[in-house]
């Protein structure tokens, strides 16, 4: 198992996404510390399913944009699980609307929870990592970050933010033996998405774009964080990797 032993914290855990990966972790070995916000239920059952493989895990609610909840969700995890290998910055929301229609608070809301979220968690266990020389940061972007979007000024500078940050960050902790890659994801059959009323809308638009023709799953991404989590990535870092089919080209 490519994760045996290892601690993680996943955040948005409760679906989607952040589901598929942590329990493609638990499925590699590690322990899973997932967070959630509104998907209590979801989050609890998918940490019952953790252990149900054996590993611990935890299922804590937490707002990301707030700094000391975040604090908090490291460092019970870490009192639990008696350390931390691996973070996956994922959790994060989008508010469209064009530029000129655009409220103030949908604009602060996106890049507060987006951005600001993603530093919280890593300010928290960036000093874990740098002290013990070792750990993994996974940031999930979009590639949307990479071309922009159509009525999603807020959204794609915040994705965008997050390949910088991504860069940045590996700069200054690759000497400690931290590596930190990106995945942007392109169009992925989410819970969201199904329920969206725009779903065949959006499904039409994203195939004209993917050479693959199939819509991304969960688990193509899982699989991908799964690679960048383990020591098979340990001579790559800052690096952005497009999962999307090639919808990007």
């Amino acid at each position: 198992m490519l994760l045996e032993g290892k601690n993680a914290v996943v955040t948005g855990g409760s679906q989607g996404i952040g589901a598929a990966i942590s329990l493609e972790f638990a499925r590699e070995g590690a322990n899973v510390c997932l967070t959630y916000r509104k998907h209590k239920d979801e989050a609890l059952k998918y940490a019952e399913e953790i252990r149900g493989m054996g590993r611990k895990a935890l299922a804590l609610k937490c707002d990301i944009s707030s700094f000391a909840e975040a604090e908090n969700v490291v460092k019970t995890a870490v009192d639990e699980f008696g350390g931390l290998d691996i973070l996956v910055n994922n959790a994060g929301m989008n508010w469209d609307g064009v530029s000129w229609k655009m409220t103030e608070e949908q604009w602060d809301r996106v890049i507060e929870v987006n951005l600001k979220g993603y530093f919280n968690f890593t300010r928290q266990a960036a000093p874990i990592f740098k002290g013990q020389k070792s750990g993994k940061i996974i940031n999930i972007t979009s590639i949307n970050g990479l071309r922009g979007k159509f009525g999603q000024t807020n959204y794609s500078a915040s994705k965008a933010g997050i390949i910088g940050f991504t860069k940045a960050l590996a700069k200054e902790l690759g000497a400690f033996g931290v590596n930190v890659n990106a995945i942007a994801p392109g169009l992925i059959e989410t819970t969201m998405l199904r329920e969206s009323e725009n779903r065949d809308k959006i499904i039409d638009m994203a195939m004209a774009e993917i050479v693959m023709k199939r819509v991304g799953q969960p688990e193509d991404l899982a699989n991908v964080v799964s690679f960048f989590a383990s020591d098979k990535s340990k001579h790559v870092t800052g690096e952005v990797i497009k999962v999307d089919g090639g919808q990007y080209i």
